[in-house]
């Protein structure tokens, strides 16, 4: 469905199902040059076992319309943006590297003006700071593929995912290169590819926002991630004043890597 913010129309994946008011909510945030389609299991289940679910583009990427975001905090506004938009009372917010800066972002920004309206708070594959190496910034630009090969290869421990995920002999790497290379081509005015990974690197702003999340905090750690490796999670964990951590043998691309592992741990952690 698309939901109309103030400025842009904003694409989010709902698992088949029309909204409804009287079920919570879980918002997912993708990472930097991926979609709403990263969820596909956990959306899809959770959108037919009693939940709202708003599984995001982000603004210029894919189906959403609109300026891609400069920064952590120019996401999180867009988050928030469309909670006041759907009049959602109840939330949670779950988000994958990227995704995940923006969704405690978003937590931190809205607890001031609508207090307890974010439930809960899921950060997978996180790390802060969220450092991006000069090198890899720059190839973003002037060898964007070249790029995406670098990061697929730090991203993924396995070559195929269990069959829950995407199907018996779903090529990761594969699958996950041309993903990457159909988001950057989604934007032809802005390399959203560079835009993501500087924004995570510029953000200095967990010290800040952490202490200010009242919610349940769930941390979904890969034990073979090399993009953000667990212990580089653990000043996040010790800024939360109510952690969760759960850590599972996948790399970055927990989702699909993990895919029961990751749903049994949401499913663990959002029930009433």
């Amino acid at each position: 469905m698309h939901i109309q913010l103030p400025t842009h129309p904003l694409y989010a994946y709902t698992g088949g199902k029309p909204f409804n008011p009287e079920q919570p909510t879980a918002v997912f945030i993708h990472g930097v040059l991926n979609d709403h389609s990263v969820w596909i299991l956990q959306t899809r289940y959770m959108a037919h076992h009693g939940w709202n679910v708003l599984a995001i583009d982000l603004p210029g990427h894919c189906k959403s319309e609109g300026t891609p975001p400069q920064s952590v905090e120019e996401a999180a506004d867009t988050v928030v943006a469309l909670l006041d938009a759907m009049k959602i009372e109840k939330a949670a917010l779950i988000g994958h590297s990227f995704g995940s800066l923006i969704a405690l972002e978003a937590t931190a920004r809205d607890a001031a003006a609508h207090p307890g309206r974010i439930s809960h708070l899921v950060m997978v594959g996180t790390a802060y700071p969220m450092r991006v190496s000069p090198a890899l910034l720059e190839q973003s630009v002037s060898a964007p593929f070249k790029a995406i090969d670098m990061v697929n290869s730090f991203s993924h421990s396995t070559l195929a995912p269990p069959p829950s995920a995407l199907g018996p002999g779903t090529w990761l790497y594969g699958g996950s290169k041309a993903l990457m290379r159909r988001v950057l081509a989604s934007n032809t005015q802005v390399n959203v590819f560079h835009t993501g990974f500087k924004a995570c690197d510029d953000y200095r702003g967990a010290e800040a926002a952490m202490p200010q999340v009242t919610c349940p905090t769930l941390f979904v750690l890969g034990s073979a991630d090399q993009m953000t490796p667990p212990k580089a999670a653990q000043s996040l964990i010790d800024l939360c004043t109510k952690p969760k951590v759960v850590k599972l043998p996948a790399g970055h691309s927990l989702m699909t890597e993990a895919p029961e592992g990751v749903l049994q741990t949401l499913k663990d952690f959002l029930k009433p």
